[in-house]
């Protein structure tokens, strides 16, 4: 059988080692899926219900393996579904490469049905973008989209009229005027590792032998080095701060590590950052700059793989350019061991207050239920290797806080881009990579209901994902948002009562169960992770309880105080969370 230039396409990817691919045909992508058809026995082709979660979880694929994530899209509508899926991907700095259909070259500018020009919408997104128009391009272009994902960390796309998908791809169909050819090449991309430069380990050396009161600052780009992050930190006597994306670093029992930092962080970490007298940041750039220390307070040393991310949030002293684990191997022997501990001794010992008071809040007493037990009992039940993906809101306050990293699990939320409803279809991609995994997706009912149809996709193909619905009937994250600027909340609960997504899950042949008495809770949750197929635990829990900051600062409360003056509804819920709340800490 002649070879097209979908087939084209498909083989190319099976030799970069592809193995999977995420999509939603249409009449754009058929001689694409020709293609896939065509090498279904190396290449699987999973048929989701939403382009935009095909998207997510190849960015979720990526994630988790460190390798190339695909998804494909039909022309016009489809691909532009694909866009939220792939800014995720940009912005968290993983590979994906897009495919989508394109109307047929002859039609091209007459205002032909879906005519969207999709090389000019993704001019933005995608670090190579290119429309194929000519058979002779392939495979080449591939390998230049794939290599661009690859080494860049981003997103490439390539999109494909209709009439050349189909065309067979020996075909020469042009005089070739000019002294070029087409592109020839061979799937292989050269990676070799950053190494830091000797002249600036040394700067960042003399830095940090200097400092008195160090903190370091860990990121999901230190996720291959815990045992160097873990290693510099005993040796410099510096608690361990983590990003959110960067949970997974080091585990979060260890006696080094203070927790999170922002909004969503612990109290200890903000309290440090406000002291320490230099920075260690490594693998991360993290984006809230308010919750660093202020300018002329400390002196920075950053470490990262991407050199324009170098100094861009403080002026850095000793910025080092390089793969955070050799990096820090090569500064180890550098750094002189700490004579003085009581910096990190005093942080060790607000942090173990710390989770004194987050363990207070897991009570198994409160009706409404705590969405902190719920985390909770998602927590003490998980396997020790298992993966939790988190979607955007309230729920990412409780999976920082109450999910333990310890052993071999992992964490994974959209970190840049922060946006609802990945949390499912990461955990489907995620399953699809690693199928002797527990795959746990923590979400809330607003994320769950946008993408929820591609529940039935794990069904459908019998992956054995779990999924735990923090289901408080609002889009609760939005809704203290608007409190602490000083508003009254507006427009962001629904109607009682909360929705019973457990149907969906049996509609669909899964377990399903529906939680609004917390003593059923726990049995529920260990059940829905002991079934050998998918699974979702539908939990009603407290509309009314704030994810509290880690350290209330003055504006905070003069601003929520100002919201209950204005209007504020659910006024007695919420005080009554809010008092209940501290109680259980004071009593701890």
């Amino acid at each position: 059988m002649t070879e097209i230039v979908g087939e084209s396409l498909a083989r190319r990817l099976v030799e970069w080692g592809v193995d999977t691919i995420f999509g939603l045909p249409g009449d754009g992508i058929n001689g694409l899926m020709e293609g896939f058809r065509r090498h279904r026995e190396k290449l699987r082709f999973i048929l989701v219900h939403h382009e935009e979660a095909a998207a997510f979880m190849a960015t979720g694929y990526a994630k988790a393996t460190g390798r190339l994530g695909v998804c494909a899209a039909t022309s016009g509508p489809g691909a532009i579904h694909l866009l939220n899926g792939l800014y995720d991907a940009k912005l968290d700095h993983v590979p994906v490469l897009a495919l989508t259909g394109m109307q047929e070259t002859s039609v091209l500018g007459t205002h032909y049905q879906q005519e969207v020009h999709l090389d000019r919408l993704y001019q933005d997104l995608a670090a190579y973008n290119l429309m194929v128009t000519n058979p002779q391009q392939m495979p080449g272009v591939v390998d230049l989209a794939v290599r661009n994902a690859l080494a860049k960390r981003t997103v490439s796309h390539l999109t494909f009229p209709n009439d050349i998908q189909v065309t067979p791809a020996s075909e020469d169909p042009y005089r070739h005027v000019g002294p070029g050819s087409p592109p020839a090449s061979l799937p292989t991309c050269a990676l070799p590792p950053l190494r830091p430069v000797e002249e600036d380990l040394t700067r960042a050396a003399e830095v940090l032998r200097q400092g008195e009161r160090i903190a370091m600052l860990v990121g999901v780009g230190a996720r291959h080095a815990r045992e160097e992050v873990l290693a510099v930190a005993e040796k410099l006597a510096s608690p361990i701060v983590k990003t959110l994306p960067g949970k997974f670093v080091v585990p979060d029992d260890h006696p080094l590590t203070t927790g999170g930092l922002g909004l969503l962080g612990t109290a200890p970490s903000e309290e440090l950052m406000e002291e320490c007298d230099t920075l260690l940041m490594v693998g991360t750039s993290f984006p809230y700059a308010k919750y660093l220390p202020p300018d002329g307070q400390a002196r920075v040393v950053q470490i990262d793989a991407d050199p324009t991310l170098l100094g861009i949030r403080r002026p850095t002293e000793a910025p080092v350019a390089a793969d955070a684990r050799l990096a820090l191997q090569a500064l180890l022997p550098m750094l002189e061991p700490a004579k003085d501990r009581s910096f990190l001794e005093k942080y060790q010992r607000k942090m173990d207050a710390w989770r004194e008071e987050m363990k207070a809040l897991q009570d198994p007493s409160r009706d409404p239920i705590a969405p902190q037990y719920l985390m909770a009992c998602v927590d003490e039940a998980a396997s020790g290797d298992a993966i939790l993906t988190c979607d955007s809101g309230t729920i990412a306050t409780w999976a920082a806080r109450h999910w333990t990293i310890r052993g071999g699990r992992e964490f994974y939320l959209s970190g840049n881009l922060a946006t609802m409803a990945p949390g499912l279809p990461y955990a489907i991609g995620m399953q699809h990579a690693f199928p002797g995994r527990q795959v746990i997706a923590f979400v809330g009912d607003g994320g769950f209901a946008m993408l929820m149809a591609d529940f039935l996709t794990a069904v459908r193909h019998d992956l054995p994902i779990k999924v735990v619905i923090n289901n408080n009937n609002s889009y609760g994250q939005i809704l203290w948002e608007q409190i602490i600027l000083g508003y009254p909340e507006y427009a962001v609960r629904h109607r009682q009562p909360e929705a019973d997504f457990s149907a969906w899950a049996r509609a669909c042949g899964a377990y399903g169960a529906k939680i609004k008495d917390p003593k059923d809770l726990p049995g529920a949750i260990r059940e829905a992770l002991a079934h050998d197929g998918p699974a979702l635990v539908d939990c009603d829990v407290n509309p009314n309880e704030p994810p509290m900051p880690g350290k209330v600062k003055y504006e905070q409360a003069k601003h929520f105080t100002e919201a209950f003056l204005r209007g504020q509804p659910h006024k007695a819920g919420v005080l009554a969370t809010v008092a209940r709340d501290k109680i259980n800490q004071l009593l701890s």
